[in-house]
């Protein structure tokens, strides 16, 4: 399975972006899927998650300004980000597990990793 992200750039502070990740390969094999992100010297976290069905999950300090999205039929997951924050300057990593369930989403890690794509949000 190969994820591959796009979308990412330089934006100011109160504005918009809105994230996609493509699946290829056994892309069958995967489920629930997230984006997680890695500010320098930070530890990388989990963003938000979404199970095939729809059923998602967002690090409480995001809700209301990130929505997670997939599209099944073209085996791509989206992040739309709203009322970006300096502070939400990071590599964003789009990732893919085996399971379709959001407590191992939010427990295990990953089975598969995207290359991830930089955000930059100016003040």
């Amino acid at each position: 399975v190969q994820l591959v992200e796009s979308g990412g750039g330089l934006v100011q502070a109160g504005g918009s972006l809105r994230l996609a990740c493509a699946a290829s390969g056994s892309a069958f094999s995967i489920n629930a899927m997230g984006w997680y992100r890695q500010a320098p010297g930070k530890e990388r976290e989990l963003v938000a998650a979404i199970t095939s069905g729809g059923g998602t999950y967002y690090a409480d300090s995001l809700k209301g300004r990130f929505t997670i999205s997939r599209d099944n039929a073209k085996n791509t997951l989206y992040l739309q980000m709203n009322s970006l924050k300096p502070e939400d300057t990071a590599m964003y990593y789009c990732a893919a597990f085996y399971w379709d369930d959001l407590n191992i989403a939010t427990a295990a890690p990953p089975d598969y990793w995207g290359q991830g794509t930089q955000v930059t949000v100016s003040s």
